[in-house]
């Protein structure tokens, strides 16, 4: 069976820049509506199972609403066994890194990330070399893509099934390794490094500029929110690009060249440029020390010391399903010509899977083993545990 993975983070587009910003909230249960719009894309291309993490505050009864209102011509297309992991939740980013340990080991043929530039980094450190499909829930989002899920079902399942051959279907995306005091690695980021003046964690996100002293940006766009768009608006570094950007910044005052960016949704602001390199594959970058945060992709997650010495290589990251790629390799191949339902071990051509098999589209029938509903909110939905998955342990 060919199965594909399904990370929705129910915090994503959920922090403290809706109080400080002009952010709106991401619906959770519009999170729940896109994975149901997923699973009728990857059904379409041919994936059998979705493997997909609990996820709470409403993302599972929203699913399971949507599952079990299908009618009409929606409840004639085949949908994919969704198959949730029966794992302890934390509610933090452990549940991510554990979920997507557990669907490398189910041998997920790809992994769909619902979430923002936070959610993508913990999946990416744990995902080896399991394509993904980056769909923005979140923020300041650079890395994923503002996508219809359908779509990115449609390539997600061509792209696990094999049905597309060649090259240029997944690119490898960038990502900087951080270590701190000659450790190899403390962490990775998928597009900014930074070091704040904030001496706390504290809500986690960035938005204050002015404590801003350095940034490496692994890619960069002038229409980009955050500090991509910085970078972007003095050096434009593109995604396929083999370098990133490294920028001392300073209070425009005191800086020789002055910017204004969108540093998060519905805040501009001008920030001061010092300098600006670029940083080669490879290359060690060694920050300045002083007292206060590490930010990750746009996250404080590192305090620091004021005798901590902070290390930035960039080096290869995971690989990212273009969907534009696909869907256009699927169109000069003439896959879209033919009816999306039809299997290619099904020499009837009529659709198969669960939602053909006597129960509720999508969903799997009830049976000795599994006579309970248990977790995520979704009833009818199997909950299988993996014994060779040791589920995080919560205190």
């Amino acid at each position: 069976m060919i199965s594909v993975g399904v990370v929705a983070n129910p915090a994503s587009g959920r922090d403290v820049r809706r109080l400080v910003t002009g952010a709106s909230v991401f619906d959770n249960a519009e999170k729940g509506a896109m994975v149901h719009r997923l699973m009728a894309g990857l059904g379409a291309a041919g994936v059998d199972r979705v493997v997909m993490m609990p996820a709470g505050s409403g993302v599972s009864q929203s699913l399971h609403r949507h599952l079990s209102g299908r009618t009409g011509h929606l409840a004639a297309q085949r949908l994919p066994e969704l198959d949730v992991l029966d794992m302890a939740l934390c509610e933090d980013a452990r549940d991510s890194a554990a979920a997507v340990r557990a669907m490398a080991e189910r041998q997920v043929a790809a992994i769909v990330v619902l979430g923002g530039d936070g959610t993508h980094r913990v999946v990416a450190a744990h995902c080896g070399d399991i394509p993904l499909c980056a769909l923005s829930t979140g923020t300041n989002n650079a890395f994923p893509e503002l996508r219809e899920a359908t779509v990115a079902g449609m390539a997600t399942g061509l792209v696990a099934t094999g049905r597309l051959g060649g090259d240029g279907l997944v690119r490898r995306a960038k990502r900087f390794r951080v270590g701190v005091n000659g450790d190899a690695v403390v962490d990775s980021a998928l597009v900014d490094v930074a070091v704040t003046a904030d001496r706390w964690v504290g809500s986690r996100a960035l938005w204050r500029v002015e404590a801003i002293s350095e940034a490496l940006v692994a890619f960069a766009s002038p229409s980009a929110v955050g500090l991509s768009a910085v970078a972007g608006a003095v050096d434009p570094v593109p995604r396929a690009a083999p370098f990133g950007l490294y920028l001392a910044l300073a209070p425009p005052q005191r800086a020789p060249r002055v910017v204004a960016v969108a540093l998060a949704p519905g805040l501009v602001t001008e920030v001061g440029v010092l300098e600006a390199r670029r940083v080669d594959p490879g290359q060690v970058v060694a920050l300045a020390a002083r007292a206060g945060c590490l930010a990750l992709d746009g996250e404080r997650e590192v305090e620091l010391g004021p005798a901590d010495r902070v290390t930035v290589r960039l080096v290869p990251g995971p690989l990212v399903i273009d969907v534009d790629a696909v869907m256009a390799g699927a169109s000069r191949l003439q896959l879209l010509d033919q009816a999306t339902t039809r299997r290619a071990d099904d020499g009837n051509h009529r659709p198969t899977g669960p939602g053909h098999q006597g129960a509720a589209p999508g969903l799997v029938p009830h049976d000795a083993d599994h006579p309970r509903v248990r977790g995520a909110g979704a009833q009818g939905v199997r909950h299988r545990r993996d014994p060779r998955v040791r589920p995080p342990v919560c205190g």
